[in-house]
């Protein structure tokens, strides 16, 4: 019998955040070290868009390098994990119960939002893993209706991990580094608050309930991974707040795990 798995989310910051060890690193492996090994991995990722749901069906997805301006080793980087087919014939079956619509994609590899997480939580690359698209248009509630019907996969042993971004706006980021800029420090904790009372009504209305909504997602696609997670959560099953450190001043890259009933709790471990 697999473990019942708990639900993800992980800012996954620039692409070379791998490249710069620090607390989102040692978080990340603790992770992988800490929590149920999962028999395949679903990811929702920022990075792959597409207008209607998409579940990617490829055997042996290939690693895409799908950013530019980096470190040349950044391009050399693969994360060779086996595909998960089987895992997307029954996300299809899932969406199709649910009324959603679904199709497949046996040409999709594994984008950065991705490979660079999973890189460093399952370094050997030894777990089946497939990708579902986000539809950067359709809104908060759309994502989390995703969730809701992905839910069963917690106890089929597969792990739900979202990637985007609890802050992405280019423009508040100071490339040498520095500290925290507050605006992203405040938009944070005010998800982190809401997140922390399951008031989904008041996420999925961010930005008109925030003034700071819009200036830390000017487009919603890295936050939308967020509501799909919650949406795979159960109601009233609060999420542990992990906050490991501001990157480029801007990023918060705050992670979220809903572990209800998990038989070895994680635990946080304040980093800043």
């Amino acid at each position: 019998m697999n473990a019942r798995q708990p639900v993800l989310f992980v800012s996954h910051g620039a692409p070379d955040v791998v490249r710069q060890p620090g607390a989102t690193l040692e978080l990340w492996k603790r992770l992988g070290a800490e929590l149920p090994r999962p028999r395949a991995i679903l990811v929702v990722s920022a990075h792959w868009t597409t207008r209607g749901p998409q579940v990617s069906s490829a055997p042996q997805p290939e690693t895409i390098h799908d950013f530019g301006g980096f470190p040349p080793d950044l391009y050399a980087r693969q994360y060779p994990a086996p595909g998960a087919p089987a895992l997307a014939e029954r996300v299809v079956a899932l969406m199709e119960a649910a009324g959603l619509p679904i199709a497949a994609s046996d040409r999709q590899g594994l984008d950065h939002g991705a490979w660079i997480p999973l890189s460093q939580i399952y370094p050997e690359a030894d777990i089946p893993v497939a990708q579902l698209s986000i539809q950067p248009y359709a809104g908060p509630d759309w994502h989390r209706r995703l969730g809701v019907a992905l839910r069963p996969l917690r106890d089929e042993g597969v792990l739900i991990l979202a990637s985007g971004a609890i802050t992405h706006n280019f423009g508040w980021l100071n490339w040498e580094g520095g500290p925290a800029l507050p605006q992203a420090r405040q938009f944070a904790d005010w998800v982190g608050a809401a997140l922390a009372e399951d008031d989904r009504p008041r996420l999925q209305d961010y930005r008109r309930l925030t003034p700071l909504g819009v200036g830390a997602h000017p487009s919603e696609d890295h936050l939308l991974p967020l509501f799909s997670a919650l949406g795979a959560a159960e109601h009233g099953e609060l999420p542990l707040r992990l906050e490991p450190e501001y990157t480029y001043a801007g990023l918060a890259m705050d992670a979220y795990l809903w572990q209800d009933h998990s038989p070895r709790p994680f635990t946080a471990v304040k980093e800043h």
